[in-house]
């Protein structure tokens, strides 16, 4: 019987399918496969069901060509096509709409986005705040809500092999638009809990059907999941385009870890340097793969197909990289510059009379001996080295062998120099005994020290000489202003100018030492976290400067007391949970995008080192990175894929690289575009570039931005897709997917760091502005959007354990509206929980919660809530503390109790936490709303 070669055209080859027993048909050139034989020519066509041909001649039990392991070329070739019908509803037949539609109609073909929400919840794991959707249509009417319901479409039962092949997109068709009417539908923060929408990518697009394959959103999101083929479209619909990354999320119980390839064999395209992922494409029967970014066609490396564990033969459908979007890789020598660095911690303890009388360095030194065991050091490499200072500083020798530890002082501060040339950095396994002496000693040395003044930036200048040479992580602990040497600060508060538009001067910078020595820092692979403590004015924006060009992170503890246990707990536990992280060290990373997209700017705690490759001499675990992406060219390609690597040194010693593979489709439809929108992005890019705004400009300039960036994207949408278009309209039209945008932006504009205000100091601005551009979505939504619950009427299950932990109540709309005067109510933003008590509480409550007889004897403020043996106190616990827990990060938010009528101050600063009402001079949600319709109506035709 002839071979099937000899039957095919010139350029076509056939390849023998063990598993369904029949061939593929491979166009060499494309790598494009069909099951049938393709037509000798348009007057030779041949048999549909393709020739009967025996399977091929076999050579020592194997097959001449590289084979596919069993099973695994079905999927790889898209034989699942016809296995994965989609139900369609809305229109008849399943034809296209495409004209615009008035608010609350609906744009149909294809399959709801909330149908895939529960196939995304089981097939990739979800962050624990996130609350299940209802299987049925939910008519919200309580009080509050407004009369009209708010929809939610049906989510359909998805069967496992729609679960399975959901990401891969089989057979997909464009995302439905739904059009809602802001003014009639009052924000729900249930919606925030939901998943962005669905990325539906083009059949076909990926190799493998694995439910891993494309990034799982906690690690990188786009505003995006369906990319606009042209830059005039993308402008046209007025959404930034933006990726926010957090390459080192925690993992949380549950989460599937992050595979490692341990093999060393790297398989990356020889032109752009994108490493092998689930959206390339192997031609050549196997032999060669085609790059899914710049489509250049590559070897696959010689051992890609060998276990080097067992020493045979291995199945190439099986290698992580094949099947996961989020991998690691041990990385050969070729990735090092040198040998890998051991982690090494210097720390800096202010040990001036503030800093001492305050308890700081009392909490600290004993929090550094209780989680010395924590310290990362499995390979015993990890080095440490503790430098004290007021206005001189203090070194410690530690020689190997003994317990003795001396004090060497340098009081020349404007010329810093090393004591001594060895023992002043220890190896921590081998000075462990001498360390935890000093620890236990640092606090009685200085217990008379009456030096008032901060040489902070000389113990910066020893600490980087201390460590220069390897790189590692400086850990800074002030309690005042440096005042001393390099790097002094004055205090530049000033009252008058808060609120104007010189405030913004405030959040730089005052001395350039902090910018410079950072990118010495940057350079020499040291990073910097800082801890501050005053209970005056610290210039928080300068001492940030150093953790934001060196990947580092800032705490701040305005008024520190560690006599109050709640201080005490605070810092010892965000400290401890700091000094025990797994940090990456001496990383860079860069970002890959397919031909046609560029990466424009970055924002976040990194060095530019070059056009787009960030320096992060070490990576803290939950730092959130946003970068916004421009469109160069028209792209062509069905989907797109954007790759972040990080090549980083572990602080156990090996060298890594950190893989994130993101595959995105294109789109020339402005509804798919609107309604692939994700607004828990778009409100994270749009948070860190109006903090990089108001440094630049001003503040007032940056709420502006902000502000017509949310006009242009609803006029937009009334323009493109609302049956108004240009004219006046009495609604204000957005797609479902992003009636939370306005709230969020809201949320923003009233946010510590941005909000117009002439009451707020500048260190606790300028902090607020540094979580606003490190945090990770998750972390940030809450912090601009607190959380709000009802705890005196809270269903019966709420704050017990059910399947999945604690059971939190169901959060409530941010308006006081919701307050009443007999309840207790629980709101909370991420940093700071407050407990609001109303003026009427019954004293039965009272006793239950707070053990006091009645609302008179309850003082307001910073308190440790006593657990009682009562249900309904282990109830409101367990919300605290799932509270506390529930979010990626180490903070530690303090607990504060607020009477209705209380301290005024406390009583506002939790009331700013009700982002919907009015305050001082800023709107109320529905005044907001207005104003945005008003603006909208009032706007140029797009």
């Amino acid at each position: 019987m002839a071979s099937p070669a000899q039957q095919l055209p010139p350029g076509w080859a056939a390849e023998w399918d063990a598993a369904n027993q029949r061939y593929l048909f491979i166009e060499t050139a494309t790598g494009r496969t069909q099951w049938e034989p393709p037509a000798q020519g348009p007057t030779d066509p041949i048999d549909a069901h393709g020739p009967s041909v025996s399977p091929p001649p076999t050579m020592h039990g194997h097959t001449k060509r590289r084979q596919y392991a069993a099973g695994q070329t079905q999927a790889y070739y898209g034989a699942g096509d016809a296995l994965a019908p989609e139900p369609s509803y809305g229109v008849a037949g399943g034809a296209q709409q495409q004209q615009p539609v008035p608010s609350g109609q609906l744009f149909t073909p294809g399959l709801a986005a909330e149908q895939q929400f529960a196939a995304q919840q089981q097939q990739a794991p979800q962050p624990q705040y996130h609350a299940p959707p209802s299987e049925q249509p939910q008519y919200i009417n309580a009080p509050g809500f407004g009369q009209e319901p708010v929809y939610y479409p049906p989510t359909a039962p998805i069967n496992q092999l729609a679960d399975q092949f959901g990401q891969m997109g089989m057979g997909q068709k464009p995302l439905q638009l739904y059009t809602t009417n802001l003014l009639t539908s009052p924000p729900d923060p249930r919606e925030l809990a939901r998943p962005p929408p669905e990325i539906r990518l083009p059949p076909n697009s990926c190799i493998t059907t694995s439910p891993y394959a494309n990034a799982e959103y906690s690690y990188q999101r786009s505003t995006l999941n369906a990319i606009p083929t042209t830059s005039s479209l993308l402008n046209k619909s007025k959404i930034p385009l933006g990726l926010v990354i957090t390459p080192y999320r925690t993992l949380k119980e549950g989460d599937q870890p992050v595979p490692l390839v341990t093999d060393t064999v790297i398989a990356r395209c020889r032109r752009c340097r994108t490493y092998i992922n689930p959206y390339v494409q192997f031609i050549d029967g196997g032999n060669r793969w085609r790059c899914c970014m710049c489509n250049m066609s590559n070897e696959v490396p010689q051992l890609f197909d060998w276990d080097q564990v067992r020493n045979q033969p291995g199945d190439r459908w099986a290698r992580d990289e094949l099947n996961h979007s989020v991998v690691e890789f041990v990385a050969p020598t070729e990735y090092m510059v040198r040998p890998p660095q051991p982690a090494v911690y210097v720390i800096l303890i202010d040990v001036s009379h503030t800093a001492v009388q305050s308890g700081m360095v009392a909490t600290a030194t004993r929090t550094i001996l209780e989680n010395l065991e924590r310290i990362p050091n499995e390979d015993e490499r990890t080095k440490v080295a503790f430098v004290a200072f007021d206005t001189s500083l203090y070194f410690f020798s530690m020689p190997p062998g003994t317990t003795d530890t001396t004090m060497l002082v340098v009081s020349d501060v404007d010329d810093v120099f090393l004591p001594k040339p060895t023992d002043l950095l220890v190896n921590l396994s081998e000075a462990k005994a001498s360390l935890e002496s000093l620890l236990t000693r640092i606090n009685d040395m200085f217990q008379d020290n009456h030096t008032v003044g901060s040489a902070l930036g000389p113990a910066l200048q020893a600490g980087f000489k201390l460590m220069a040479p390897i790189g590692g992580k400086i850990i800074v602990l002030s309690a005042s202003l440096p005042s001393i040497g390099a790097g002094a600060l004055k205090n530049r508060e000033d009252p008058k100018i808060l609120g104007t538009s010189k405030e913004s001067g405030l959040l730089q910078a005052a001395s350039p030492f902090y910018k410079t020595f950072a990118i010495e820092c940057s350079r020499a692979q040291v990073s910097v976290d800082m801890f501050l403590f005053s209970a005056a004015y610290q210039d928080v924006a300068s001492l940030a400067y150093l953790p934001h060009y060196t990947s580092g992170q800032t705490f701040f503890y305005p008024a520190f007391n560690a006599s109050r246990s709640e201080d005490a707990i605070k810092f010892a536990h965000e400290f401890g949970e700091v000094l025990a992280m797994p940090v990456m060290l001496e990383a860079v990373m860069r970002v890959r995008a397919s031909k046609g997209l560029r990466m424009a700017s970055f924002h976040g705690n990194f060095f530019v080192r070059s056009t787009d490759l960030l320096a992060m001499p070490a990576v803290p675990t939950d730092q959130s990175y946003a970068i916004e992406i421009q469109i160069e060219d028209t792209l062509t390609a069905p989907f797109v894929v954007l790759q972040t690597a990080v090549l980083h040194t572990t602080c156990y010693g090996e060298r890594r690289i950190r893989v994130i593979t993101l595959a995105l489709p294109t789109t020339s439809s402005l509804s798919e575009i609107f309604a692939s929108a994700d607004q828990v992005a778009i409100a994270t890019l749009l948070a860190n570039k109006g903090v990089e705004r108001s440094l630049t400009h001003k503040l007032e300039d940056s709420r502006d931005a902000i502000m017509q960036r949310m006009v242009d994207i609803l006029s937009s949408y009334k323009s493109s897709m609302t049956a108004a278009g240009a004219g006046a309209s009495a609604q204000l039209a957005i797609s479902e997917n992003l009636k939370m945008l306005p709230v969020l932006v809201l949320g923003l504009l009233k946010n510590v760091g941005l909000r117009q205000s002439a009451q707020i100091p500048p260190d606790l601005r300028a902090y607020a502005q540094a979580l606003l551009t490190s945090l990770p979505s998750q972390t940030l939504i809450p912090y601009i959007h607190p959380t709000f619950y009802s705890l005196h009427n809270m269903p019966p299950e709420a704050g017990t354990v059910g399947e999945n932990g604690v059971i939190m109540p169901t959060p409530l709309p941010l308006t006081s509206e919701r307050l009443e005067r007999h309840g207790l109510f629980l709101i909370e933003d991420g940093q700071t929980i407050f407990l609001w008590i109303g003026r009427d509480a019954v004293p039965q409550l009272i006793m239950d919660v707070f053990n006091l007889p009645n609302y008179e004897v309850l003082r307001g403020g910073k308190m440790t809530l006593p657990v009682l043996d009562n249900p309904f106190s282990q109830r409101v616990n367990a919300i605290i503390q799932k509270s506390r827990e529930m979010r990626r990060g180490v903070y530690y938010p303090h607990l504060y109790a607020v009477k209705e009528d209380g301290e005024p101050p406390l009583r506002l600063w939790a009331l700013s936490c009700l982002i919907q009402d009015r305050a001082d001079v800023l709107p109320s949600y529905q005044q907001f709303i207005t104003q945005l319709k008003d603006k909208v109506n009032g706007a140029n035709n797009y």
